[in-house]
């Protein structure tokens, strides 16, 4: 029997240059970009292709990123966060940014698995949460 894959909810560039990067974006794929300011005041642009939204771009800053490079952030699906983030450690993951809710969109958290490699968690919430998640 096959299970359903998690859905891919979000992708998101964290980078130094969002400049470059909406100009890289918009002349290779054609997006646009609405600025928003998240509610701790860190800069965000969301990437529209058709008007529709596709993505994201959040602009890293010392100190907290220091020595983070610019990477791409691809954010799973799960319809509870906490119960995520504890299946994760029992199977020898690590919590880098424990839950923290961002209003309208959902509660997220980043985590690593046992090889080392980073995935974003989201519990949907609102018009996010449009689709069953599995």
């Amino acid at each position: 029997m096959m299970s359903t894959p998690l859905k891919v909810w979000w992708h998101e560039l964290n980078t130094w240059e969002p400049e470059q990067a909406r100009h890289f974006y918009n002349a290779t794929l054609g997006w646009d970009f609405q600025p928003t300011a998240l509610p701790d005041g860190a800069r965000y642009w969301v990437a529209h292709k058709d008007g529709r939204a596709v993505g994201g771009i959040f602009q890293l800053t010392e100190p907290d990123f220091q020595g983070i490079p610019s990477h791409w952030m691809t954010y799973l699906a799960v319809n509870d966060i906490l119960d995520a983030q504890i299946k994760a450690e029992a199977a020898g993951g690590d919590i880098l940014r424990a839950a923290f809710r961002l209003p309208g969109v959902g509660k997220l958290s980043v985590v690593t698995d046992p090889t080392g490699a980073i995935i974003g968690l989201i519990e949907p919430e609102g018009s996010y949460a449009t689709a069953p998640v599995h």
